[in-house]
């Protein structure tokens, strides 16, 4: 598994700082909470499967992923859905709740939503449930290996 020390030793050797909150913050609205942003500035990490096929999408925390926009832009068919806890273990090397876009294994796709591009930065996990980092989507672009799509759309839609 991946160490909330080593995510964090790479985002300050990158000159970012990392944030600590106080309790668990295991979806957006705890998380803007305690880092002092709107839920749409949280970039979400998310692991879906499609057909059994893993890839991470990483979107502002207000939208929701479309399984046939996510489909579209992996190329893949079947059936989209949620891991199970061990599942995202195994594909992100991080527990259900604190899956960051960094570090990831290579074979990992990593989409990041246009949904992130709305602010000067989002907050991803850096590395466990407690942590996040404020970062700009093209650094945060860089250091995920991500490639920008749009899967998302307004919870609701």
């Amino acid at each position: 598994m991946i160490t909330a020390h080593e995510v964090q030793a790479l985002l300050e050797r990158e000159g970012l700082s990392v944030l600590r909150a106080a309790a668990p913050t295991r979806d957006s609205a705890s998380a803007a909470a305690a880092v002092g942003c709107s839920v749409a500035e949280i970039a979400k990490s998310i692991l879906l499967l499609v057909g059994n096929r893993p890839v991470l999408v990483v979107a502002g925390g207000d939208v929701r992923v479309k399984s046939g926009l996510l489909k579209k832009a992996t190329g893949w068919s079947g059936q989209v859905r949620l891991p199970a806890p061990e599942e995202v273990i195994r594909h992100t090397g991080y527990p259900p709740g604190a899956v960051s876009p960094f570090l990831l294994p290579r074979a990992l796709p990593v989409l990041l939503d246009a949904s992130l591009q709305r602010f000067p930065a989002v907050y991803p996990a850096a590395g466990d449930e407690a942590s996040s980092v404020g970062i700009a989507f093209d650094h945060l672009q860089r250091l995920s290996g991500g490639r920008l799509v749009e899967v998302c759309a307004a919870a609701g839609d």
